[in-house]
């Protein structure tokens, strides 16, 4: 008996089985002949060789229309899968949403991370075409969230080979000193923020190897000194905080095959007074240079709950 095991970890297992399990019933009911047996990302197929490809050639397109559409009816299925059934998918069988509300990665559990605003959108399409992007707006705008799904989307679809996530270690009114540990386990809380969205985005344990292995890096901006960072997507968060000859270190370490996003918040940097924040001058003199994209988010695409807005708007009045 032959064997062939299908990777699905592109697509939202939830979407694609359907409700119940009732779309993984309909599946294997046109394909009697085959056992079908469907474990976490992946799907195994045992059966006879000229079935088993059969069944491949059908399944693919079926998951290649399910990442295109973002959805699969029962007639979908039917049309793709069935023995009489058309191998590509009719070209309008499903309108096309552009890119708001397009899945930019799927994570664990059935989660579906978007682009859930016209900004977010605006970043989805920036970072396509850019190589540097800078995403500049006030908290729970999703800024930060939104540039890991793009780089986690990147290195599922093996466009690159690494993610490096980096922060300028600046306390915010705090002092990391007195924390108890090394210095990882003091700065590890600062870095916390990325580390819940990569939760989102990744399965725990492909996680924690990915962090081992160092296919995802998480470290302080200091870190990047002297680096070359090339086939990577790089991140770095809280750029507000970083001094001009900081942020002018960081995007010089960038290699001919890296995409770069910098988020940040000028209403909220932590740096001493006296200390310009190297965002504010990187923004100035880097507008006009192709291949470098600025988005600029507000409180419109606030995505935590309704009164951040009102808070951002308020606190607004006193600035």
């Amino acid at each position: 008996m032959n064997e062939l095991k299908l990777s699905i970890e592109n697509v939202n297992p939830a979407v694609l089985w359907g409700p119940n399990n009732d779309h993984f019933e309909i599946i294997k009911k046109q394909y009697p002949k085959l056992k079908i047996v469907a474990r976490g990302s992946e799907v195994k197929v045992l059966g006879d060789e000229h079935e088993i490809l059969l069944f491949q050639d059908k399944f693919n397109v079926l998951v290649q229309h399910l990442e295109k559409y973002e959805s699969l009816s029962v007639t979908d299925i039917e049309r793709i899968m069935g023995a009489k059934a058309s191998a590509a998918p009719a070209a309008d069988s499903s309108p096309d949403k552009g890119n708001m509300g397009e899945v930019i990665v799927f994570g664990p559990n059935g989660i579906m991370v978007k682009a859930r605003t016209a900004n977010q959108r605006r970043m989805v399409d920036s970072i396509a075409k850019d190589d540097v992007l800078f995403a500049i707006g006030p908290a729970g705008t999703g800024k930060t969230y939104t540039a890991v799904a793009l780089a986690v989307r990147a290195l599922k679809n093996k466009e690159i080979k690494r993610i490096i996530l980096t922060r300028p270690a600046v306390e915010a009114g705090e002092n990391l000193g007195f924390l108890p540990g090394d210095l990882k386990e003091k700065i590890d809380p600062y870095l916390r923020p990325l580390y819940d969205a990569l939760d989102d985005m990744i399965p725990a344990e492909k996680l924690k190897l990915y962090l081992e292995n160092r296919t995802i890096e998480i470290a302080p901006l200091a870190f990047m000194r002297g680096r070359t960072l090339d086939n990577c997507f790089v991140i770095l968060d809280e750029a507000q905080n970083a001094t001009d000859m900081q942020l002018k270190m960081f995007l010089t370490r960038m290699g001919p095959t890296a995409k770069f996003i910098v988020t940040g918040d000028v209403t909220q940097i932590d740096l001493p007074k006296k200390q310009q924040s190297g965002l504010h001058t990187a923004l100035r003199i880097l507008n006009d240079i192709k291949g470098i994209g600025i988005i600029y988010l507000s409180g419109e695409d606030v995505v935590r709950h309704k009164l951040v807005r009102r808070i951002l708007e308020a606190y607004g009045d006193i600035q």
